[in-house]
């Protein structure tokens, strides 16, 4: 396995918690709702050639919550900080569900900063078909098990979720939930406004990967995505029989694909 820390930086006006690994370029992960899930294949793979630089969302983990931060906008003007301070411009992005609407929040603040952009079954636009589950009325068991298509054939999943919580991990995931829950409460796990703003956006080429049957945001969501980028050069790809983890659920095929758009 690739080796990978993790560390407490100041960055931004706060102590940030952030996992490093690999060697490379950087790539700046932004983690999902239930925050870091652990260092997986994908991640040992990209980091062959890839400084991956992950930072734990504030009020997760290691990092203090910021009571500044009151949505996902802010949160993304709060990763836009982090870059410049890091001097990190342009970097390439990859961020799942949670994570790719941060991503997308902070394109259209500065599409400069990033080189390319990964999307991984992003949340952030309402589908037109379909919906985004509301994953803060159910458990957060309930949630994982309903984000894997087939649980048999994902052993990567079993490996991370299967048995019972620990106390730390039961804990970590409410922390998460109660996070995420007051920044993307209503609507659930959306904005309005994200779809205008993304047509702000240009020269920033772009990967959306979806797993069809996305029982979290409905695979509709990706077509809108496409519609808002309008103005940059954007790739969908749609995996059958995957829900929405498709970075574990069809890892190498995700491996491949990314690997070859981030060259």
């Amino acid at each position: 396995m690739a080796e990978w820390t993790e560390e407490i930086t100041h960055v931004a006006g706060t102590n940030l918690a952030m996992i490093k690994g690999g060697q490379g370029k950087p790539l700046l992960v932004l983690h999902e709702e239930l925050g870091h899930p652990g260092w997986l294949s994908w991640h040992q793979a990209l980091a062959k050639d890839h400084t991956i630089i992950l930072p734990i969302q504030p009020g997760l983990g290691k990092s203090p919550k910021l009571d500044w931060i009151n949505n996902i906008h802010d949160l993304a003007m709060f990763y836009s900080w982090v870059v410049r301070d890091l001097n990190l411009a342009p970097i390439d992005v990859i961020g799942f569900s949670t994570g790719g609407w941060i991503a997308a929040e902070m394109a259209t603040i500065n599409p400069r900063q990033f080189r390319k952009m990964v999307l991984v079954g992003p949340a952030g636009i309402k589908p037109p078909e379909g919906e985004i589950m509301d994953v803060f009325s159910i458990t957060a068991r309930t949630e994982l098990n309903a984000s894997v298509y087939d649980h048999e054939a994902t052993p990567e999943f079993n490996k991370l979720y299967g048995g019972e919580r620990t106390p730390e991990q039961f804990e970590a995931f409410e922390d998460a939930r109660t996070e995420n829950a007051r920044l993307t409460w209503e609507p659930i796990m959306s904005s309005h406004i994200l779809p205008h703003l993304l047509e702000g956006v240009s020269g920033l080429p772009t990967q959306i990967i979806f797993g069809r049957e996305d029982a979290i945001v409905h695979v509709s969501a990706a077509e809108a995505y496409r519609k808002a980028l309008k103005n940059t050069d954007v790739k969908v790809t749609i995996y059958d029989n995957c829900g929405h983890r498709p970075e574990i659920e069809k890892s190498a095929e995700f491996i491949k694909l990314v690997r070859e758009f981030l060259a």
